[in-house]
């Protein structure tokens, strides 16, 4: 049995029962049919929408949640997604809820049918009660320490401000621990329909994250070996994501240098509250070197003085360098340093990696976009930079990751030549290093049969290239 079908089964039994019942009490004469909870059928009054005048986003509208066509009950066990949806609108969320709705008609999440689902919601709000007052508590005790003089303890202001801050993390865990097992919460939370300045969602979005998309990144670091080549330790702290031209990017991958030609959009999330300045760098660490047969550093882009807080969504670094508005009509945010170079590979050279760092500002400091033009903003500027110099110099953290790879295509050249970039001609081939062992000697069972009349075995014996023994 499949977990939608689990879900839907009792909530389908229930239902059958008071189907022919609850609709002859909306047509004529009230009945008395027993109900799971006490909360009133959809039938006993006008329905009524609200519309949302705040930030978050809205709810789905009645076109959304109303179903296309009644869906069969095995396509809503066993049908693919794109059957489904031809039922049921995806942006209703997950395949569960939706095998939900198609069961349950227009009953309202909250007036589930459901007693156990009823009586479970009674003591999840009696706990909430219990954590909200611990939090008017602790919120007072955080204002009568605030109003002691500092003089009276023992470690003066130091102990003082840090007592405040353990306190104040102690708030914010108890507003987590209100609204954690709140069903209303997680199915917002799914729908995308979160508040990011509340502690719960951002809480919910963080263990999301580090379940699996930090284990991503966490391997891709160790995998192509960004500590220790381009920074000696570093540990992410939020999500960043990459999409070329409207397509999704997996960390690491090999693009198309057709692809790579102008900037990518970044979609950030952080964690924790507050306003903060960041920076985003792109740095190729694979360019050859042939002269010194090595391989060296250059700076593809930079942008600074990013304002970025928890409902910030996306930055799009080709609109930083255009000046223009996004589709919501918000100017992006941002200074541009050095403008985007796209990246490329010559013939035969192996892959590049592209990294994405985001920089944190120590103290939510604007750096001097002036002074940076002149260090990075040129060929040798570009050639020399460095992350790990970059954040001494500055002061600043770094705290996003992501990275993907080029190589040479049939498009390379193109790229380079619209953008006037040299060394489109230039072809890299490996040295073929010859053994510095002497040659073998033959031992046993060859050594017997180098006389001209095993000359037919030589074809198992003398591997010699380019020359056949008949």
């Amino acid at each position: 049995m499949t977990r939608s079908q689990q879900v839907a089964r009792p909530i389908v039994r229930s239902l059958r029962q008071a189907t022919t019942s609850t609709s002859a009490a909306c047509q004529s004469q009230p009945l008395a049919i027993r109900q799971f909870s006490s909360t009133p059928n959809r039938c006993d009054g006008p329905t009524t929408t609200t519309t949302n005048t705040s930030g978050t986003p809205a709810a789905p509208g009645p076109e959304v949640l109303a179903p296309k066509k009644t869906p069969p009950i095995s396509l809503v066990k066993q049908g693919t997604e794109e059957e489904l949806a031809k039922y049921l609108s995806p942006e209703l969320g997950s395949r569960r809820r939706r095998a939900a709705l198609a069961t349950t008609g227009d009953v309202p999440f909250e007036q589930l049918p459901y007693q156990c689902f009823q009586e479970a919601r009674k003591i999840l709000a009696q706990d909430r009660e219990e954590k909200i007052s611990k939090i008017i508590a602790e919120t007072a005790k955080i204002k009568r320490l605030e109003a002691t003089d500092a003089s009276t303890f023992r470690g003066g202001e130091e102990y003082k401000q840090k007592r405040l801050e353990s306190m104040r993390n102690h708030v914010e865990e108890l507003k987590i621990l209100a609204d954690i097992n709140d069903p209303l919460v997680k199915r917002r939370f799914e729908d995308g329909m979160g508040d990011m300045n509340k502690p719960i969602y951002r809480y919910l979005a963080e263990r999301k994250w580090r379940s699996m998309d930090y284990k991503i990144i966490t391997q891709r670091v160790n995998q192509f070996h960004i500590i220790p080549d381009v920074l000696p330790a570093f540990d992410p702290t939020m999500d960043v994501k990459m999409t070329f031209r409207g397509y999704k990017v997996a960390p690491g991958a090999i693009l198309d240098s057709l692809d790579t030609e102008v900037p990518p959009t970044l979609r950030m999330q952080v964690f924790d509250k507050g306003e903060r300045m960041l920076s985003v760098v792109v740095l190729d660490s694979d360019v050859p070197d042939p002269e010194s047969d090595t391989f060296r550093r250059r700076l593809h882009f930079m942008a600074t003085n990013v304002s970025w807080d928890p409902t910030s969504k996306s930055l799009n670094l080709n609109r930083l360098n255009a000046g223009s508005s996004s589709a919501s009509g918000n100017t992006e945010t941002g200074s541009l340093a050095v403008s985007w170079l796209p990246p490329f590979a010559q013939k035969g050279a192996p892959y590049h990696r592209l990294s994405v760092f985001v920089l944190e500002h120590a103290d939510n400091k604007p750096l001097d976009v002036a002074k940076l033009k002149e260090l990075y903003d040129s060929e040798v500027g570009r050639q020399k930079f460095s992350v790990k110099s970059f954040r001494d110099k500055f002061n600043l953290t770094p705290v996003g990751f992501n990275i993907f790879r080029t190589v040479w295509d049939e498009h390379t050249a193109e790229v380079m030549a619209r953008h006037n970039i040299p060394g489109a001609d230039i072809e890299f081939k490996q040295q073929r290093i010859t053994s510095l062992k002497p040659p073998r000697k033959a031992k046993g069972w060859e050594a017997k049969r180098q006389k001209p009349k095993y000359r037919s075995l030589w074809k198992y014996t003398k591997r010699i290239k380019g020359l056949k023994f008949k």
